[in-house]
């Protein structure tokens, strides 16, 4: 499977207010392994760019000023996520910058070409009423983000497909009985013991009435704290 992390920066917050595309960056990753290539490119969006987002990003007008427009970068970009699925934190932000450029050049959305996977939807179900922005996750899942004082695409794309890979992954640090690349002369080998399940007994502990009580409660502060219970709506589609 071919999967493009994707990141952007742009001039402000509203396409649908001309606001335009100054950086993309991507990375891909096949059958859950980064790949080594990468995609980066800055534009110049032929606009100023607020206040606001040169606060966040670090990119003004006369930096962009000797970039491509969006146009002479649309086949190269297009050749690089065709045919992938697109991992994007906060897809519709993204997607909607994306597809307004697309729509200036008389482009289908990018929705025809690829996939589309929200990892922040994907983080809300894993970490359900806690912060899942990416400076959240990258602290949730060890991940080095020391380089990152400004927001940059391609950093965050990098960042990002980290955090995806070991939200997605399990126990990614672990080698849970698979020797190194080094210790078996370079080939990955997977060691496996069949556990004996004759005569195994487990015991079953069932929670108190005090303990259901105090699991209800936590759930009431999760609910008005996030707006939804995810525990609650299985709880709910079990019992249709």
């Amino acid at each position: 499977m071919r999967q493009i992390i994707l990141d952007t920066e742009t001039t402000g917050l509203e396409p649908e207010q001309g606001h335009r595309i100054i950086e993309i960056g991507c990375v891909e990753v096949v059958n859950r392994r980064p790949t080594g290539r990468t995609y980066h490119q800055y534009i110049n969006p032929e606009r100023e760019i607020d206040a606001g987002a040169v606060d966040v990003h670090g990119l003004d007008n006369e930096f962009l000023s000797d970039k491509p427009v969006f146009a002479d970068i649309l086949s190269e970009f297009i050749e690089f996520v065709n045919d992938s699925e697109l991992v994007i934190h906060n897809a519709p932000f993204d997607v909607g910058f994306i597809n307004a450029e697309f729509k200036r050049l008389d482009a289908p959305p990018v929705e025809t070409i690829c996939q589309v996977l929200d990892s922040l939807q994907v983080a809300r179900r894993h970490h359900p009423g806690q912060r899942n922005s990416l400076d959240a996750l990258c602290r949730r899942y060890e991940v080095d983000n020391s380089r990152r004082e400004l927001h940059g695409a391609l950093l965050d794309a990098q960042l990002l497909a980290e955090v995806y890979l070991l939200m997605t992954g399990g126990q990614a640090a672990l080698s849970l009985g698979r020797h190194s690349a080094s210790e078996t002369g370079g080939a990955e080998v997977q060691t496996r013991r069949r556990v004996k399940r004759d005569n195994l007994s487990l015991r079953v502990q069932r929670p108190s009435e005090a303990e259901l009580a105090a699991h209800e409660q936590f759930l009431d502060r999760l609910e008005k704290d996030s707006g939804t219970c995810l525990w609650r709506a299985g709880e709910t589609e079990t019992a249709v």
